[in-house]
């Protein structure tokens, strides 16, 4: 069977990216953006390196900076109305996952009106809203090469999964510089969560030969790199691997889905605000442990692509190596149990029925190399602590 590649039209990558995004925006023939981003890009000097770029061009640019870690529906209102009101005809998306998942959401719903719920998969959206130029700051998401946004909904806490062309990003300027001034916590987080993308876009059952190569390609890049970078944030060697990693591992699972860890941890993130990232890191080695057998030599293949397990390693010893490997990770880069984060047992507990089927919901386990049934998602849920 052939498969639908789905790719930004534009990509820029390496050091300096986004000071292009002046002469992309005058490309696409556009005079008036919105820049959707977080206060802390401001703070940080970002948002007007973008707007003196923008400026080198004549073009003139408003700023929504109230995203949020997380985004709600609430949270992206005040942008909705803004693409509204405002007459723009872009959008430039400045920041991690949060700001680019807001700013994808924004876009729709600022040119064609409704609820993000009308926008849940399992609609997929393919109506082009306002065009994105997505300007990542952390090697994590992936989002700035993706078909999806990620949007909760307060009333239920349910994190809705939106999926679409429509969310694909027109352009991205992937500038490994803008991650130099990433905290250790927020390093270990996105850079776990690219490669968990990478992990379950190659054995995701809706793997082709094209994400294979992007999702080994990742790995290659994320594997070796994922420590040095924590361990030396000012590593620019380290940096521009992973973010090079991060966006190929968002190629592999825009075109391959997610598995079983994604739609676990959507649900932790909802119910107890644990970012994304670290949600997914908690999960990935006992997911990894349910899933293996079902899907030996893919796994082995990550092993060997990570650099934990040597080419002339059995299916089966790379496989132990793999599975040593995460655990280890995990410990040294200081992952939290949901105990340690500070989540209440007895109400996580309680809740496990519930996400459960939030999970089973969302379509993602349905990919797995081994499809869970809900109980044995409760188990996985269980070993969290």
């Amino acid at each position: 069977m052939s498969a639908q590649i789905i790719l930004p039209r534009v990509l820029q990558i390496g050091a300096g990216a986004s000071q292009m995004v002046g002469r992309i925006v005058k490309e696409l023939e556009c005079q008036r953006p919105l820049i959707v981003t977080d206060k802390m890009m401001v703070t940080l000097g970002y948002v007007a390196r973008i707007q003196e770029s923008l400026a080198e061009q004549a073009i003139s640019s408003d700023v929504f900076d109230d995203t949020v870690p997380e985004p709600t529906v609430v949270s992206i209102e005040a942008g909705v109305t803004a693409v509204r009101d405002g007459n723009y005809d872009c959008i430039i998306a400045l920041g991690g996952g949060s700001p680019i998942d807001s700013a994808k959401a924004i876009g729709i719903l600022g040119k064609y009106g409704g609820v993000m719920r009308d926008y849940k998969f399992p609609r997929v959206v393919t109506e082009p809203g306002l065009p994105i130029i997505a300007i990542p700051t952390t090697a994590g998401t992936g989002s700035e090469a993706t078909r999806f946004t990620i949007i909760t909904d307060e009333s239920n806490d349910e994190k809705m999964l939106c999926a679409g062309i429509a969310f694909m990003p027109t352009v991205a300027l992937v500038d490994y510089e803008l991650t130099l001034s990433l905290p250790p916590r927020t390093t270990a987080d996105t850079g776990i969560d690219a490669l968990t993308h990478a992990m379950e876009a190659y054995v995701s059952k809706k793997a082709s030969p094209y994400s294979d190569t992007q999702a080994i390609a990742a790995m290659r890049l994320l594997g070796p790199n994922l420590r040095r970078v924590f361990h030396d944030g000012g590593d620019r060697e380290a940096r521009e691997a992973m973010m090079l990693g991060s966006t190929l591992a968002g190629v592999a699972f825009s075109n391959a889905s997610v598995a079983l860890v994604h739609g676990m941890s959507r649900p932790i993130g909802a119910l107890y605000h644990v970012p994304h990232g670290l949600s997914n890191a908690m999960l990935l080695p006992a997911v990894t442990e349910f899933s293996i057998s079902a899907c030996q030599q893919r796994y082995a293949q990550c092993a060997r692509a990570m650099g934990v397990a040597a080419s002339e390693d059995d299916d089966d010893t790379a496989n132990t190596k793999l599975m040593s490997e995460l655990y280890a990770l995990n410990r040294e880069l200081n992952v939290p149990t949901a105990e340690e984060f500070g989540i209440d047992r007895e109400h996580f507990l309680s809740n496990l029925e519930l996400m459960a089927e939030q999970a089973l919901a969302s379509g993602s386990p349905g990919n797995n190399p081994r499809v869970p049934s809900k109980d044995e998602i409760v188990e996985i849920y269980r070993q969290l602590w």
